[in-house]
Parts: structure tokens; sequence; C-alpha cells
């Protein structure tokens, strides 16, 4: 599966061509896959490492240690380097890192570092999701729904975005999206829109959610440790962010799914012949029977199940419900289980089943391979030993400001590190011990210094390459990166001023 299939628009024959040029010399450019953008991206980072200084900060329970930053000789020399390029995909997907020397291969000793959990999640959800498909009951379930609130799209927009939005501001719905791709895909283009706005009202309320983490634990938790903080400090503030910006984002897409609705031309992604066969069969009489209805209650609660394990109830202080503390690992396997059921129920029988979970895995296998080389960035750095030298360098650059300025700088300091490293809990381990001491010489809340690191890796992680929620939804989606970009340029700027304001505000208030 690629983010590049979408179709050019057809012209006539000889249009615009040169009469001269010879036969097939005209092209029209394309731009490339994700994966030619990630190895692309991949090479680049890696011949980076020869030019930025190797450095360490000494460690305290996996934390560095402020003042610590020390040039170190590179642990690993040129044809060790070529050989990290090479394995880049292999370590991204099951490399492990050595504890003493924080090397990063495959087969090793020490902490898991690789994407495996994650692939195999994705590859368990497209299993389930062509079950489900292929029984039938998907397809005239969305189609029910479809025409049910036909009259009320605008607001079904709105609830799933915001619905999508409370799964990133509580515990970092990040990933996990990638399972509702399958639903959401089938309903939308059967509402009218197109698949920039299914993918859309999944990446971005998820997206913006996590921008403004209230009690997440993966982000405002691990952050909130390191900077000797309590998780409830700044909630205040970053409920208001959370509660503004959704609303923003919900506002943002309602707006392109109404101008595509009145114009259908100014779509960023034209419907295909498969999209408007999905869209048909949305808007066809459907009666679901009770196979169906009993196969769509399976499909629901695997997903509701799929929420409720994964958030930390302790942390939100819900006492009354158990914190099962699930992640990758077990939600393959309950969709593994979950298929099996949904074939067997939905009338399949045990060799359907087995070649639709089969089917399915391989229609994934593009966007769990795109999660593999994404990560596979992040150990070609921790291997070269640069990432601590970036951040000493943001270090330096945000000291001695005043507490408004220091802020946003604070901000903006994290959006390169944010790049480089895509995950928000080793972003936060990483730099907070470092960056949250400098809010005491500012004047302001070390709160504040997490809700601007929170804020900076968000708005980052909605765009960036190297964030495999990014590139794995749009091969999943089949949107392509280039009409992606387009469609959130004015929404990264809106989202950066009114963060940027949220900031000043907090700094204003200590």
């Amino acid at each position: 599966m690629t983010t590049d299939s979408a179709p050019t628009s057809p012209q006539p024959a000889g249009a615009g061509a040169d009469p001269d040029a010879p036969k097939g010399s005209q092209r029209q450019f394309r731009f490339p896959s994700a994966f030619t953008v990630l190895i692309a991206l991949t090479v680049a980072v890696w011949a980076l490492t020869f030019a930025i200084p190797a450095g360490r900060y000494d460690t305290k329970d996996g934390s560095p240690l402020p003042g610590t930053y020390h040039p170190v000789e590179p642990a690993t020399g040129f044809w060790d380097r070529l050989k990290d390029l090479f394995l880049s995909p292999v370590n991204g997907l099951y490399g492990v890192t050595d504890a003493e020397t924080g090397i990063t291969t495959p087969g090793g000793t020490g902490s898991f570092a690789g994407a495996a959990g994650v692939f195999l999640f994705i590859l368990a959800g497209g299993a389930f999701i062509t079950v489900t498909m292929r029984t039938g009951a998907l397809t005239a379930g969305v189609a029910r729904l479809a025409q049910r609130l036909h009259h009320r799209r605008t607001l079904l927009l709105v609830v799933l975005l915001t619905v999508f939005s409370l799964g990133g501001t509580t515990y970092g719905m990040a990933e996990e999206t990638l399972g509702f791709y399958g639903l959401m895909i089938p309903l939308i283009l059967g509402l009218g829109y197109d698949r920039m706005v299914a993918a859309t009202v999944i990446m971005v309320g998820a997206g913006v959610g996590t921008l403004a983490s209230t009690v997440n634990p993966f982000a405002t938790g691990v952050a909130s440790d390191s900077a000797g903080i309590g998780t409830g400090d700044g909630i205040v503030l970053r409920m208001a962010m959370w509660a503004c910006l959704t609303a923003l984002a919900a506002a943002y897409v309602v707006r392109y799914a109404r101008r595509i609705t009145d114009d259908a031309a100014r779509s960023l992604t034209p419907l295909t012949e498969d999209d408007l066969r999905i869209k048909d069969e949305g808007s066809d009489a459907v009666k679901l029977t009770s196979q169906q209805r009993t196969v769509l209650c399976l499909f629901a609660a695997t997903f509701l199940f799929m929420i409720f394990a994964v958030v930390p109830w302790s942390d939100l202080y819900v006492t009354f419900l158990p914190t099962l503390g699930w992640y990758f690992p077990e939600l393959a396997a309950l969709f593994v289980v979950a298929a099996v059921l949904v074939g067997l129920i939905g009338g399949l029988g045990e060799k359907k089943t087995g070649n639709a979970i089969t089917a399915g895995a391989g229609d994934f296998i593009g966007a769990a391979m795109i999660v593999m080389l994404a990560r596979g960035v992040t150990v070609i750095m921790n291997n070269a030993s640069v990432t601590d030298t970036i951040l000493d360098a943001l270090q330096s650059a945000v000291s001695g400001t005043s507490s408004g300025v220091f802020a946003v700088l604070m901000f903006m300091a994290n959006l390169p590190l944010a790049f480089f490293v895509p995950s928000s809990s080793g972003h936060a381990a990483l730099a907070m011990p470092i960056l949250a001491p400098l809010a005491d010489f500012a004047g302001v809340s070390r709160a504040l210094v997490v809700t601007a690191y929170q804020s900076a890796s968000g708005w980052v992680n909605l765009i960036t390459p190297t964030s495999a929620v990014v590139m794995g939804g749009l091969a999943l989606a089949k949107v392509r990166y280039d009409q992606y970009l387009r469609f959130m340029a004015p929404l990264m700027g809106a989202l950066l001023v009114a963060v940027a304001g949220f900031l000043v505000l907090g700094a204003a208030v200590r």
C-alpha cells in the first residue's frame, strides 16, 4: 500500500505537449511515495551524523543530567555507520539497545528499541478489518449509518474528530489510530466527502489532542516526572488549550469538507473509481440481517475494549475501573482473536476466514514497513551519538530570556528535537531534565516547560515524515504526503500562533 495512488486528471491527447518531443517524453511530476521519502531522509540523516559532533550527557535512571554534556569519541567508525545505514530497517523493526554502549543492533542484549510490536499490530488490524469487510457487515453497516446521518454529517465530523482528540489528550492516541482507517474511510466516502477528510478526522483529531495533552501518560506524565512536578500541574492551561485547539481543528476540517461538497474540483484527493463505488454502495438502501448486526456489535466492542485496555484509568483518578496497561502485543492478539470470531460468526467458515486474515495482513504490510523505516532513522542518530549534541545546542538557545519570550523559545527549541525524536516519551525523558530547570531562572513554572515541550512534539508530529503515525496513516488512507502538506499548511500556521498565545498567557499568569 503506497501513498501515491491518487490518479492524475486525464487530458486530451496532445494537449499541452510539444509536437516535436519524442513520444512518451511528456511525464507529469508525481511526488515520491512514502517509502522514497523515508529512504531519502534516512540517507540524509546518516550523512549529517558525520558533520554533527558526537556527545553524551551523563544519565541517572535513564535520564540525562544537566551540565554533564561532554564530547565523546564516536562509538562507531565509518564502516560501522555504513553497516548501521544498511541495517537501519532491521534495527527499526527489532533492534536492541545495549545498556552500556548505547548502541542498537539486531539480536543484541538490553532494552528493545524496534517497532516489532507496532508492526504486528498493523498486520493484525489489517486482518481484522479485512475479515469484517468480507462478511459484508461493515459495508452494510456503514451504508446504513451514512443514510441515517446524511443530513447531519457536519455534526458527525465534529463528533468523530473530538472523540479522537479525547484519545490523544488522555492517553496519547497515536499508533492506535492506524486500526481505525478501515472503518472511517468507507464511512466518510459514503457521506459524500473524500479521503482527505477521512484521514484528517483521525490524524488531526488525535494529533491536536496529543498536542494539548492534559493527562497523557506518555507525554505529560513522563515529562512531568522528569521535570520533578506532578502530572496535574498546569492542567488548567492545558485543558483550555485542548478545548480551543480541538474546536479550531474541527472548524478547519469542516470548512474543507463543505468546500469540496460545493465544488468537487477543489478536492485535494479526487475520487477514484473505487471511491465512487464505495460511495454508491453507501447510498443504496440497506437492511441489516441479525448476523450482520452481531458482527457489527463485535466489531464495535473490539475497538471500545481496545480503548478501555490502553487508557491509564488510575492516572485519571478513575478508581472504579481497572487499569489493564495493554500495549501493542496485547492489542495485536486482540485483533487476531476478534478476526477469527468475526469470520466464524459472519459465516465465512474456517477456510475463508484464514484466507481473509492472510489477505488483510498482506494489504497492510506497506504501512507496517513504513513504521519500520521511520524507527530506523532514530536508531541511526542514537548509534552516532549526535542526539545529545543537538539537545545541548537547544539548551544554549533558550537561556537568559524573559518569561514570555522564554516560554515561546522553549516551544521553538523543541521543534527540531521533536522532528528527530518523534517518540513523545523519548523526547520527554531526554529533554525535560535539561530544559525544565531553566524555568526557575526565567521565573516561570516548570509545568509551562512541560506544556511547551508537548505542544512542540505534537505540532511537529502532525506532519513530520519521521512519524510512523503520519506516514503509516497516509499509506492506509491512500493520501499522498504532498497532498496532506497542502491541506495542513494553513492549519499548522493557525496552531502555531494559538499555542504561542497560550504559552505567553501561561507565563503572564505565573
